[in-house]
């Protein structure tokens, strides 16, 4: 296992120390935790590139649904559906 060394703030690191007591987990497992959980969401990219293949891929028969939505919800109402 590779070994890092990192500095941080003196508040940051009371924080860290807070929370490894309140959770019975040593800091350098915390920090882990923390890493794992943004490089998977740094991986996974912004929502829309994840559904980007999908995007227009289904036709609603509205031309115009996205600019005029407001009225097409307010209509779906005064009709009960």
């Amino acid at each position: 296992m590779a070994q890092l060394t990192i500095r941080l703030p003196d508040e940051m690191d009371r924080a860290l120390a807070a929370a490894a007591e309140r959770l019975q987990r040593k800091r350098a497992e915390i920090v882990r935790s923390a890493l794992s959980r943004f490089l998977e969401l740094d991986t996974a990219g912004r929502p829309a590139d994840r559904v980007r293949d999908l995007l227009g891929s289904v036709d609603s028969g509205v031309p115009d649904l996205a600019e005029d939505h407001r009225r097409y919800i307010l209509e779906s109402l005064r009709r009960g559906a």
